[in-house]
């Protein structure tokens, strides 16, 4: 059943099916959490094969469903991370109030000293229409960020305010030369502006990049450097790298990059997926990478050096777009002369969309039954038409997929959807490729 502690002001209830394997992944964690957090925050798991009236009651549809309870009310739906430690942290700031409310100048510094940025308002009084705003954006946000609120104005004096306003107080464990450790916001206060005011603040010029908030942050193009950092128990030197990326970061502001740095043992796995980067790759140096919006990814393969002078050589070239993106490939074969090329990853570009040819491509797997059946008609159209190009690319699927990539319109491959014979692909080929088709005479009546 449904249970909830309903002395406790904050529950986090799970919905799942005990036969889901998503849920089952996930329950280690949830229970390890559920320890870490008893007497504070009350979790609770419900079983919708058997309680599937308590589940559709409150809406859900999906396996497994976590939603956040307040006294006993449904409050809003769990999207933080799934992890132990990050079910943890996560309940832990929806604990007590939306925002703290600050007294004297002690109760501020408590506030602000803190891991994590810290939010705080100053207001002229109780009744201030502001404060009521600020109170109703930090209950929307509070799962993202920290908020206090004083309504004593001399607190603010400290910081060179004099009226309503609030102060965004990056974290003191980045405390930098290179950018304010607090940024003031003066404008019209609604939901919205502030909102906006603190995406665009909350991580200053060289954030320390996590696997909570790696996913804000890749909105933009973004230059990571992965290192040996830890900020719970050595400052200085995690902040040794930073300063060095900083430098540079400061020179290359306004050029459409972001930077961060990383625990690069947080992100192992992923360094070596998505960047070919092993565990034994830098030492103890950083690795850098850059990942775009779009996902193309490219690494620095030069000695990441003190002065900063191998990290700007690398952003030269990449501005410059001398850079070779980065694609988790097969080798290029050293023969490929056959009249059915075979294609991976690396040589996908120059074959598949080279501007000026006409490719019919079918992606398969060697293990796939279909895709044996049509290997010889594939390669008897190739000898078939010599004057185009088919190709077949190493792609996991279930099922042979083919598409033809036109000459001048690479951006609009035509996926094909008709017979498997000969006679089949030959008239999608005179239809699709025009002029450009050539047939052998002997084959030419097919």
């Amino acid at each position: 059943s449904l249970s909830l502690c309903l002395s406790l002001s904050v529950s986090l209830s799970v919905c799942l099916p005990l036969r889901c394997g998503h849920c089952k992944k996930l329950s280690p964690d949830f229970e390890k959490a559920a320890s870490r957090l008893k007497g504070t925050v009350q979790l609770a798991k419900v079983d919708c094969t058997a309680h599937s009236e308590t589940c559709s009651r409150f809406g859900v549809s999906g396996y497994p469903t976590l939603k956040i309870f307040r006294n006993g009310r449904d409050s809003a739906p769990y999207d933080g991370p799934r992890t132990a430690d990050g079910i943890y942290h996560y309940m832990k700031k929806q604990t007590g109030p939306d925002s703290v409310h600050l007294k004297t100048e002690e109760d501020l510094q408590t506030f602000i000293n803190h891991y994590d940025a810290s939010i705080v308002g100053v207001f002229s009084g109780a009744d201030s229409s502001h404060l009521s705003e600020f109170l109703r954006a930090a209950g929307l946000l509070r799962e993202q960020f920290r908020f206090a609120h004083t309504v004593d104005l001399k607190l603010g004096e400290k910081y060179r305010v004099s009226s309503e306003c609030v102060l965004l107080f990056r974290p003191p464990r980045l405390n930098n030369k290179f950018e304010d450790s607090v940024v003031v916001f003066t404008d019209y206060l609604t939901i919205g502006s502030l909102r906006r005011f603190i995406r665009d603040h909350i991580y200053g010029l060289c954030p320390h990049m996590t696997v909570e908030n790696r996913d804000r942050l890749r909105v933009r193009d973004l230059l990571t450097a992965y290192y040996d950092l830890d900020y719970h128990h050595n400052i200085p030197q995690s902040n040794y790298w930073r300063n060095r990326v900083m430098k540079v970061a400061s020179k290359y502001s306004g050029r459409g990059l972001t930077f961060s740095i990383a625990n690069k043992k947080d992100f192992l796995s992923e360094l070596e997926e998505d960047f070919g980067l092993g565990t034994s790759d830098g030492g103890e140096l950083p690795f850098v990478t850059l990942r775009t919006k779009l996902g193309q990814k490219y690494t620095m393969r030069e000695e990441f050096t003190r002065d900063g002078q191998s990290l700007e050589r690398f952003l030269d070239d990449y501005l410059a777009g001398r850079l070779k993106r980065y694609i988790k490939s097969e080798p290029v074969p050293e023969r490929n002369s056959a009249a059915v090329q075979m294609v991976v990853a690396e040589s996908f570009d120059d074959i598949v969309n080279d501007p000026d040819k006409d490719v019919l491509i079918q992606f398969y797997s060697p293990s796939c039954a279909h895709c044996k059946k049509l290997e010889p008609v594939y390669r008897e159209l190739a000898d078939t038409v010599p004057g185009s190009r088919s190709s077949l690319c190493l792609c996991v699927c279930r099922f042979p997929t083919i598409y033809f990539a036109p000459a001048g319109r690479k951006d609009e491959p035509i996926r094909y959807e008709g017979g498997r014979e000969l006679r089949d692909f030959l008239k999608f080929l005179k239809r699709e490729a025009g002029r450009s088709l050539a047939l052998s005479e002997s084959k030419d009546e097919l």
